[in-house]
């Protein structure tokens, strides 16, 4: 049973990866004054993207923080910053939903908040709860008792921008106080050293440093920024009682605005070992608008077999990140799928596929399978040469493929991009247990299906293969009938019987 939006633990995960890693009104220890302020994160167009982990399962969360645009805001000149924040596969489903948008106004010349607005949602509703911060100018009343050298209040996001606008000079130590769900915690951040850091989306040089919050949840808090004027923070981890919580960068965009005028700007760039920081690159690019779905989008299906009536797995999607992987502009999508408790105990099974596929085609260049299946296990990565279609695996074996061959996965995508005409039919090649197969994609009328308690116009699917029996597996599917071009619900007949995965909760976040 899901718990509250409110919930404590919902508490830890938001104060965690959105305020309590970064200083607020901060004080630098043994001088006077605020300590410096750089203008260097508050960069408009930065789009940056998290996958939150926690215990044992490498995909809870999904955070996004962006600088929107900058001009005048409620009376005021602003520079305007968004964050999402969303649970994922088995923690959004069966622990705890999480669906938050957060918007806050920042005065461009002290990186103080003077509005947030933060909108929660679930399944059915969602509520908005707005604060007002350091009316200006800002008064006595708005200066902490213990951090009269630098007066002001922060909120999750803003505090996210002002730590990076840090100087995070070596050894260097700051006090500092965060206010989130009513709270005020007390923190100390400490510069302790320098480390280079390895996550999918590269390495980089970082400046680690150490967070002690008293009277807080969490302990052991470390944060690892880069090591440039941008100080994005790469890597987070911290320990709850529960369990550990790490926070990686998944992506790094650099958007233009419309309308402005292009400007060169330094990217994050993976810098090799040994090798000194490579030249910098232009970032990659928005997603097209031909492209239904946006970085951060997870879908959470409930898998059904025979006529059961309760869930004997979960799968989850995610589009975590867009960026440039293995030396190549792509996405990093991701699915995993396993029994649930009861049903592990007869059959246990937890899949994993990771794909990087190029950001216009969607064709994969990269796939890695993690399979467990009763006894069976199967751990394989798969490298695509589209231009050629060769296949090659890591156990040194070679595939020969049609040009444009998709896996798994990147079909599950690239179907939601497809002309779904009624009586259309359209032609994919795919890569299966290690072997070419052609499905034919065939829409059909439109019809009404139920999910969730709610009525859904949907262009139902029926996919069939090029094997003798072509309709062996009576492969079908049904999307919605809208923008977001979502998969409602998929069947197929197993071994066990009919097998239906329908979509658990229906975004409601603009796509």
């Amino acid at each position: 049973m899901k718990r509250s939006l409110k919930s404590p633990v919902i508490s830890i995960l938001t104060i965690l990866f959105l305020a309590l890693i970064f200083p607020l009104i901060a004080q630098e220890k043994d001088g006077q004054g605020a300590p410096p302020f750089s203008m260097s994160p508050y960069r408009v167009g930065e789009r940056l993207t998290y996958n939150v982990s926690f215990s044992n399962f490498p995909s809870a969360a999904h955070v996004e923080v962006e600088v929107v645009s900058r001009g005048v805001y409620y009376g005021r000149e602003a520079i305007q910053v968004r964050a999402h924040v969303e649970t994922n596969g088995v923690i959004n489903v069966a622990l705890y939903a999480i669906n938050n948008d957060y918007t806050t106004y920042i005065d461009p010349a002290t990186g103080l908040p003077f509005r947030s607005v933060e909108t929660a949602r679930d399944a059915i509703k969602s509520a908005d709860a707005v604060q007002d911060f350091n009316p200006a100018p800002a008064g006595n009343d708005a200066i902490p008792p213990k951090q009269k050298g630098f007066p002001g209040t922060y909120d999750f996001v803003s505090a996210f921008y002002r730590a990076r606008a840090l100087p995070l000079a070596s050894g260097a130590s700051y006090d500092f106080t965060v206010r989130g769900e009513a709270i005020e915690y007390q923190a100390d951040l400490k510069v302790v050293g320098r480390e280079v850091i390895r996550t999918n989306v590269g390495s980089f040089p970082t400046i680690v440093t150490q967070i002690k919050v008293a009277g807080a949840p969490i302990k052991d808090v470390k944060v690892y920024f880069s090591d440039d004027e941008r100080h994005v923070p790469v890597l987070l981890t911290g320990r709850v009682r529960s369990g550990e919580l790490r926070a990686e960068l998944a992506g790094s965009e650099l958007v233009q605005p419309p309308g402005a005028t292009p400007t060169p700007t330094p990217a994050i760039i993976a810098a090799p070992l040994p090798s000194p920081s490579p030249s910098p690159v232009p970032p990659p690019a928005a997603l097209s608008e031909n492209i239904p779905f946006k970085v951060g989008e997870a879908l959470n299906y409930q898998v059904f077999i025979g006529g059961n009536p309760a869930a004997l797995g979960i799968a989850s999607f995610q589009v975590r990140g867009r960026s440039r992987y293995f030396d190549h502009d792509g996405m990093y999508l991701t699915v995993t799928a396993q029994t649930t408790s009861a049903a592990a105990k007869i059959f246990f099974a937890r899949d994993q596929i990771d794909s990087y596929v190029d950001a216009k085609t969607l064709l994969p260049y990269r796939t890695v399978m993690n399979m467990a299946e009763g006894q069976r296990r199967l751990n394989q990565t798969l490298t695509y040469a589209q231009e050629t279609g060769a296949v090659v695996s890591d156990k040194g074996f070679k595939i020969d493929a049609p040009v444009g061959t998709h896996d798994y996965l990147s079909f599950f995508y690239v179907v939601r991009t497809l002309t779904l005409s009624p009586n259309k039919r359209n032609v994919v090649s795919i890569l299966v247990e290690n072997q070419p197969k052609t499905l034919f994609v065939d829409s059909l009328p439109r019809e009404t299906i139920q999910l969730g308690g709610r009525n859904i116009t949907a262009i139902p699917l029926k996919i069939t293969t090029d094997d003798p029996v072509p309709d062996k597996f009576q492969l079908r599917a049904w999307i919605s009938d809208d923008h977001q071009r979502l998969p409602l619900r998929l069947t197929c007949m197993t071994e066990l019987g009919p097998l239906r995965a329908d979509l658990a909760i229906l975004p409601t976040t603009p796509q």
